[in-house]
């Protein structure tokens, strides 16, 4: 099985995150790019709906496994390429010409939390999973570029505090911030609700497109000035 799963339900592309956890490498990167290649080409898709498999988790960030064998075996290059890669899934989620829904039907901790903030709009099953941002417990920081597009997604308050602390959030208190559109009752609501979200959508990919460009043209100005130095010197962990 594909790790990431792509289909079409009517109007709406449904991208399946298939590996348990959903860690994020660099497969797991060129797959969900490979994905919203097919979601772009396909001129019917008005929508994506980004979901998982798991019963358990959305996604749980950084495949730490990965990143810690490649920095002891010193394979920088690969190292770079992953961050550029999910960079890469980061700006074009910005950039889709369509709306982008997370359907957070489990944990999203770390860059899986960061990848849910890329998208346009999210939905969260309330019965189980935390939204979390742990990096300040393993020693990893924030590049400029997440910074600036989690701060369009999470009010500036909510975002220093889980930021800082590394607490875990569920889905009302999500919900009361409108980081969330809603609180579901379970993992099939959550779907449920994200795929009748996704449903009304029938805009012009064109202007949709453009109204994405202009919101966020400061944040792939973030990206590419900031961001690329710090990959490339490699100044990822404290």
């Amino acid at each position: 099985m594909a790790i990431i799963e792509y289909q079409v339900q009517g109007k709406v592309a449904v991208v399946t995150m298939n590996n348990a956890e959903n860690k994020q490498n660099p497969e797991f990167a060129r797959q969900m790019l490979a994905a919203l290649d097919q979601a772009e080409a396909d001129k019917s898709v008005k929508a994506m709906v980004i979901t998982s498999s798991d019963e358990k988790n959305w996604s749980q960030g950084v495949d730490l496994g990965f990143l810690n064998a490649a920095l002891k075996e010193q394979r920088h290059d690969d190292i770079k390429a992953f961050m550029y890669g999910m960079n890469e899934v980061f700006s074009r989620l910005l950039l889709a010409p369509f709306p982008v829904i997370a359907a957070i039907n489990g944990h999203a901790f770390g860059n899986g939390a960061m990848l849910a903030c890329a998208c346009d709009f999210r939905f969260m099953r309330s019965d189980r999973g935390y939204f979390c941002f742990p990096e300040v417990d393993i020693s990893i920081p924030f590049l400029p570029g997440m910074i600036a597009f989690v701060k369009t997604a999470v009010p500036y308050y909510r975002f220093n505090e889980m930021k800082l602390t590394g607490r875990r959030v569920g889905a009302p208190e999500l919900q009361d911030d409108h980081i969330i559109e809603l609180a579901c009752v379970d993992a099939e609501d959550t779907f449920a609700k994200a795929m009748e979200f996704a449903g009304t959508f029938n805009k012009a990919r064109g202007i949709f497109g453009e109204h994405k460009r202009r919101l966020h043209k400061h944040i792939l100005e973030v990206m590419e000035a900031e961001d690329k130095p710090l990959i490339e010197s490699l100044q990822l962990m404290a």
